[in-house]
């Protein structure tokens, strides 16, 4: 009877020890230890030549995981970068930076200041205190070069508007179809397009022909899936008259060096309800539709999004005839394959 009895208390204390093995969840020292700093933040390369194809990482430890933000600001452009995340480590791994940015403008070549905060648990005098956004380190770094961004680029803006490019602009009151040199999300210029026409809807357009780039077609993947049109826009604060953005796309279904009206697919995209500030606008090639003064309607050509046909993009200003002035601006259209463009 003992003996079965000292079997059972065994089992109960190789059960104890096994559930102990397999405890999962935050440990108490993440949740209520002390926080201190083993490591102070560092920096792998704080002169850093994007175009060379150069990155950085940030490096610091905890004495226990806390949830940090390391926040990159660009000191000329306020370009943003934030990388955030939940460990006791930073490292290669959770801190790798290739120049790109969470929220628009783009940076420069340029110094910028590094901030890392935190925010974690500790137990006072059987009092949990919450600690949040606590800065904790201060740095900086240097942009010698500012990343290479791979795709087909239809316009930057930053050499003025090519003469190749067909601009068409109605006569009207307070018409204004130029380059701007101040706050670009890109770069040091973008696109000002506005002006207030009271017969009609059109503002003003401006063709992006491929034989400005070369060819009779742009260079882009016959595989309308993997191709992205991409475009940063901005409405300016107190319009009464909102602007209409058409983006028109035109497929050279029969390969002649020209498209011709009802024989061949013309795509578009009409983006409606811009937000005043900078946005980026990712569209797949193949999520684009055939419209008819904003409805969609079938296409006239073989129906098939092909990329490597398209012959020219349009860009085309409306607003609502007779209602007052209105304004876009654009900057850095581009095309991208397999993804949409990250800035």
């Amino acid at each position: 009877m003992k003996r079965l009895l000292y079997i059972l208390i065994l089992g109960v204390v190789f059960s104890s020890c096994e559930r102990e093995e397999g405890f999962e969840g935050p440990s108490l020292i993440d949740q209520f230890g002390d926080f201190n700093i083993v490591d102070s933040l560092q920096i792998s390369n704080a002169n850093i030549d994007f175009a060379d194809g150069e990155t950085s990482f940030f490096m610091a430890e905890f004495s226990k995981s806390v949830n940090w933000e390391i926040k990159i600001t660009g000191g000329i452009s306020g370009a943003v970068k934030i990388i955030s995340g939940s460990s006791r480590i930073i490292d290669e791994e959770n801190t790798s930076w290739d120049g790109s940015t969470t929220n628009l403008p783009m940076f420069k070549i340029e110094d910028c200041s590094v901030d890392l905060t935190v925010s974690y648990n500790i137990n006072a005098s059987d009092t949990i205190i919450s600690v949040a956004d606590s800065l904790i380190s201060v740095a900086s770094l240097s942009l010698t070069t500012t990343k290479v961004n791979n795709g087909l680029l239809l316009a930057d803006f930053e050499t003025g508007l090519d003469p190749n490019w067909n601009i068409f602009i109605q006569s009207g009151g307070n018409m204004s179809f130029n380059l701007v040199s101040n706050n670009s999300p890109q770069g040091n210029s973008y696109y000002d397009m506005g002006g207030n026409v009271d017969w009609d809807w059109l503002i003003g357009l401006t063709d992006f022909p491929a034989e400005a780039y070369g060819s009779s077609t742009f260079d882009l993947s016959d595989n309308g899936d993997k191709v992205y049109f991409n475009v940063m826009l901005n409405m300016p604060e107190g319009l009464d008259n909102p602007p209409i953005v058409l983006f028109q796309f035109r497929e050279d279904d029969n390969s002649n060096g020209v498209f011709e009206e009802g024989l061949e697919d013309m795509y578009a995209i009409e983006i409606r309800d811009l937000a005043p500030g900078w946005r980026l606008v990712s569209l797949k090639y193949s999520d684009l539709t055939s419209l008819n003064n904003g409805a969609p309607t079938d296409p006239e050509g073989n129906g098939i999004h092909n990329p490597d046909l398209l012959n020219k993009v349009s860009v085309l200003m409306l607003a609502q005839q007779g209602g007052g002035y209105s304004q876009t601006l654009m900057d850095y259209v581009i095309f991208t394959e397999d993804q949409p463009f990250n800035p």
